[in-house]
């Protein structure tokens, strides 16, 4: 059955994000719900057996070992963090999961320093579960790790840099455990590192990462769809004070961001990770956002991390390569190509309680409008109100 077995195996972001909470935002509180936009069919049980694994979580702890990685690997992170997180537990009573039919709903509420953590094993567990229960076979683990090398060897012809961004929607544990080995033992220096905390501590890499669109969506509950990006920033550079200098773009689109990533923040920050939208348009319009500031794109990088394969690294590389610095997040390609189709599921923050308000919408207006997420009403109003077009 899939479950579990380290608090770690999860998104490094997760961790930087509920650090940061902590420090600034210790009363807000926030809801999240499963989203299926690939129309998965779940087979009948699936709630039961997943509220099980849920269920297992609880008795997760951070180890002695875990917390001595964890705190050398990140200096820039107070002890007190560390000692918080030793005496976290995961409440399942904060994930309510129901089935009808073959359609699944999975619904978080609770404090948010407390319930950023649980997407991302959600969504693992949500995917190892279904390929279980549904009885789908996968290539054997020799042709998964040859895969991963296959890739590897041609990627390292570009020379380039590539993070493991797949933790979310992997196969399974065992696939994950699998790729990082053979992107570890490849004999190249293109693997840099995993978003994934347990596997960097397991196979001695690099934890990967800083924040999601959650962090944004939240600022704009508390602040304003106007301050969102500028004040998501500016907290997070007071928090990390230079540290984990990649920032997200496109929660309110690229086009938004660059209006309020001024002089200072793109000074200050290493540069800008790609989520969504053409990466070859992201790219352009990042090199004359850095040109129009008197910076240099030579000096900052863009971290490519949407839905890439060899393929789509190769255009972008052919289209970067002198202009600005580039490296990639690989994900389910890298932990999902074991010869079965791929889901395409997400867990998104729905509503935020700022500490100081009530219970408010959020939205992802994302370069992609089918990778919008949120009420449509709301979504609507935020477009107007940040004079994005109605197509966009």
């Amino acid at each position: 059955m899939a479950k579990l077995t380290s608090i770690l195996d999860n998104d490094f972001y997760k961790f930087t994000m509920q650090y940061a909470v902590v420090k600034l935002f210790p009363k807000a509180k926030a809801r999240y719900q499963f989203i299926n936009r690939g129309q998965h069919q779940f087979p009948e049980g699936f709630a039961a057996k997943l509220k099980e694994a849920v269920n297992q979580m609880a008795n997760l702890k951070l180890t002695s070992a875990e917390k001595t990685f964890f705190a050398k690997t990140c200096p820039y992170i107070d002890p007190t963090y560390f000692d918080f997180l030793q005496g976290y537990h995961y409440d399942p009573e904060e994930v309510k999961i129901t089935q009808n039919g073959s359609d699944l709903t999975v619904k978080v509420e609770g404090y948010w320093y407390r319930t950023i953590l649980w997407e991302v094993p959600l969504m693992a567990l949500i995917c190892e579960t279904y390929y279980e229960m549904t009885g789908q076979k996968r290539v054997d683990d020799a042709e998964v790790m040859k895969i991963v090398n296959d890739k590897m060897d041609k990627y390292d012809k570009l020379n380039i840099t590539i993070a493991d961004f797949g933790t979310r929607r992997r196969h399974s544990y065992a696939v994950h455990d699998l790729v990082i080995k053979a992107l570890k033992e490849h004999p190249s220096k293109t693997f840099i590192g995993t978003s994934n905390v347990h596997f960097a501590m397991k196979y001695h890499t690099k934890p990967i990462g800083t924040h999601a669109h959650e962090w944004f969506m939240f600022h704009a509950a508390k602040y304003g769809y106007k301050m969102a990006n500028l004040l998501g920033l500016e907290n997070w550079s007071d928090v990390y004070r230079g540290d984990l200098g990649i920032a997200l773009s496109d929660t309110y689109t690229t086009k938004v961001f660059f209006k309020q990533f001024d002089k200072k923040l793109s000074k200050l920050f290493d540069g800008v990770r790609h989520d969504s939208g053409d990466p070859i348009e992201f790219a352009q319009m990042t090199i004359d956002h850095y040109k129009s500031k008197g910076i240099n794109p030579m000096n900052k990088t863009i971290i490519f991390s949407d839905g890439l394969d060899y393929e789509k690294v190769v255009k972008i590389v052919n289209f970067s390569q002198d202009k600005i610095g580039h490296s990639f997040g690989i994900g389910t390609d890298f932990t999902n190509d074991v010869g079965l189709d791929r889901m395409n599921i997400v867990i998104k923050m729905t509503e935020a309680y700022p500490d100081e308000g009530e219970w408010t919408p959020v939205i992802k207006l994302s370069d992609e409008p089918k990778k919008h997420t949120g009420d449509p009403e709301e979504i609507k109003m935020a477009k107007r109100f940040l004079n994005i077009p109605e197509h966009e």
